[in-house]
């Protein structure tokens, strides 16, 4: 695959977005691991998913078919769930996009840090269910301006 081919996939992942998490690219999250082609041409792109019952996968996995046959390539794609996908490979803008989007953002593993309310960035909230949105988020509620909000996991 030549630099150029490689930046138009690149360009082409670079819109397609997991469904549950409309702010971020498959890219953006760190769900996607390698693009490679083989010798017949077919691009082959390695996602890992954020966790292994992950109900998108199947949508995100189409996704990613369509929009690079959209642009002129042939594509398969791979799951990989080794090593498992963390938090840690999302990108700080990521985080940002997150907590821009109502989504409190993750933080780093292994270090007890405030959530911050994604609204008015209290530290006062509170957790209402470990499962929000979706498995990877838990539902909280902000006791200082009262939203409920999304809190990403760390993982």
């Amino acid at each position: 695959m030549t630099a150029t081919d490689l930046a138009d996939v690149q360009a082409v992942l670079d819109d397609v977005h997991d469904p549950e998490i409309p702010a971020l690219s498959i890219a953006d999250i760190g769900m996607l691991r390698t693009v490679a082609e083989e010798p017949d041409g077919t691009v082959v792109v390695t996602i890992t998913p954020t966790y292994s019952g992950c109900p998108a996968l199947e949508v995100i996995q189409d996704d990613i078919v369509v929009a690079l046959a959209n642009a002129g390539f042939t594509a398969r794609v791979d799951v990989s769930y080794n090593p498992p996908w963390t938090t840690e490979w999302m990108s700080d803008d990521a985080k940002r996009r997150l907590r821009e989007s109502g989504i409190a953002p993750p933080g780093s593993l292994g270090v007890v840090e405030e959530v911050l309310c994604p609204n008015c960035s209290s530290g006062k909230g509170r957790v209402v269910s470990e499962f929000g949105s979706t498995a990877c988020k838990r539902l909280m509620v902000c006791t200082s301006c009262g939203d409920p909000f999304d809190h990403f996991k760390e993982i």
